[in-house]
């Protein structure tokens, strides 16, 4: 297992958009948070890793050749260093808005499956417990480590690496930058506020 390209940008950046593109740009499967969700075996995979266990990438990534969003964005530069000839796709969008989609989405789940005492919560444990070290509603600490997370990418990643896309941007900077054509398909658009929300009961 290789991955040809590793998503840097966090949840709700277009990551969902992002993993849809490169499926139709053959670049899939594109492993997502998505994945984990509708995947018992992803899940036990990616509870050992999220309690220290030791457990290697091709087992996390077994049968993905790209991956984007969470949880793999949070390990974004092991896995560049690892697979030295793949890209890096920095999905982004501005902070406020950023915060204004997550606050809505990924936060609230969050802090139910913090609620949830019973077993460890594998989204609590994958995403919120310690990249955000167990403060994902601290807005002020969120959006530092939304805004590090940028300026680490920008200056790591070479910049014939690099793939910098803003939410909205389309085709374009994706197809230049893998170097293919851009397909004669719309650019996918999904995973709203509205249907995050609905997925997981959350209105």
């Amino acid at each position: 297992m290789s991955l040809s390209v590793i998503g840097a940008g966090f949840g709700r950046t277009g990551t969902d958009s992002l993993k849809s593109a490169l499926n139709i740009l053959g670049y899939g499967p594109c492993h997502h948070m998505h994945e984990i969700m509708a995947s018992e075996v992803q899940q036990q995979r990616w509870l050992t890793k999220a309690v220290g266990e030791n457990i290697g990438w091709d087992s996390l990534f077994e049968g993905f050749n790209c991956a984007v969003d969470w949880p793999s964005a949070r390990y974004w530069e092991e896995l560049a260093a690892l697979y030295p000839e793949a890209k890096v796709v920095l999905t982004h969008r501005s902070p406020e808005s950023w915060w204004n989609s997550y606050s809505k989405t990924i936060l609230p789940a969050l802090m139910r499956f913090r609620e949830q005492q019973d077993q460890p919560s594998m989204a609590w444990l994958v995403v919120g417990a310690d990249y955000f070290e167990g403060r994902p509603d601290d807005k002020d600490f969120v959006l530092e480590r939304y805004a590090d997370n940028i300026a680490r990418a920008r200056s790591s990643v070479a910049p014939d690496r690099l793939i910098e896309l803003e939410l909205g941007n389309g085709w374009d900077a994706l197809c230049a930058g893998l170097g293919v054509p851009v397909p004669d398909v719309p650019y996918p658009s999904g995973n709203t506020t509205v249907d995050f929300r609905t997925k997981l009961e959350l209105d």
